[in-house]
């Protein structure tokens, strides 16, 4: 009985010592991921809306939303940061809206946790590429194994068609919550 008192306490000791380290690795890493994070926002902002040279967070939305503007004081359009879940994980993109949020002027994808070599071609060119100019109204569409017909629909991914609608789906959420906010007057 001695033996087991004593891995016990054993056990104990590097659990709670394993664990003291963790939460102070956390609470040391925390900040830097969060200022990381911001950053690489901050830059994709300008990369889904290069003819911006200043943005200001739009509060109190629910979400990450950024009004960019140009030279000009008028806004050029918005940078929508929003969230939803893919095959695998939370897919994290950015979009850039037409001031009149009727197209998306370009698109990135911040954050995901898809099937390597399939669910992350999302991330790549040819498929991202597809939104540009992409007409936001009505909903975006997704189409398979054909050519997008519509000027609101893109080509699903051969193989991560459950990632690509994810994509389409977290877009079509996000700009419907624009436009719920525009209406209520929130975005002057």
């Amino acid at each position: 009985m001695n033996k087991v008192v004593q891995m016990l306490l054993v056990l104990t000791g590097i659990g709670i010592i394993s664990g003291g380290l963790l939460a102070t690795v956390d609470n040391w890493s925390d900040p830097l991921i969060l200022a990381n994070k911001k950053a690489e926002t901050e830059a994709a902002i300008f990369r889904v809306l290069p003819e911006g040279n200043s943005y200001e967070s739009v509060q109190n939305t629910g979400f990450e939303l950024y009004r960019v503007r140009a030279k000009n004081p008028e806004a050029i359009g918005y940078a929508i940061v929003y969230e939803g879940n893919g095959f695998q994980g939370k897919i994290r993109l950015i979009c850039g809206l037409s001031a009149d949020l009727e197209k998306i002027l370009a698109l990135e994808i911040l954050e995901q946790v898809e099937t390597p070599g399939l669910g992350t071609k999302i991330t790549e060119s040819f498929f991202t590429e597809q939104f540009k100019q992409l007409e936001v109204k009505p909903k975006i569409e997704w189409v398979k194994g054909v050519e997008p017909s519509k000027p609101n629909e893109i080509q699903a991914i051969t193989g991560a068609t459950i990632s690509s609608k994810a994509v389409v789906s977290i877009l079509n959420n996000g700009i419907e919550q624009m436009r719920k906010l525009r209406d209520s007057g929130g975005l002057k």
